[in-house]
């Protein structure tokens, strides 16, 4: 469990950062939306990130 666990880290490492790193002017421009979003838009997409990995976590398994 433990082994598996930092693995996935290091996975959502890697993921987290190719995109600033293939298109950094990209990644700025996305980054600079995201902090004019509202509070609530940015739960929204939280929610959905989640619930999306918990049901690629359950087909997965």
């Amino acid at each position: 469990m433990s082994d598996s666990l930092w693995l996935a880290l290091a996975l959502v490492l890697v993921l987290e950062g190719l995109f600033p790193f293939a298109s950094p002017t990209a990644w700025r421009r996305m980054f600079t939306s995201l902090l004019e979003m509202s509070d609530g838009q940015i739960r929204f997409f939280g929610l959905c990130s989640v619930l999306l990995g918990l049901t690629a976590l359950l087909l997965l398994s």
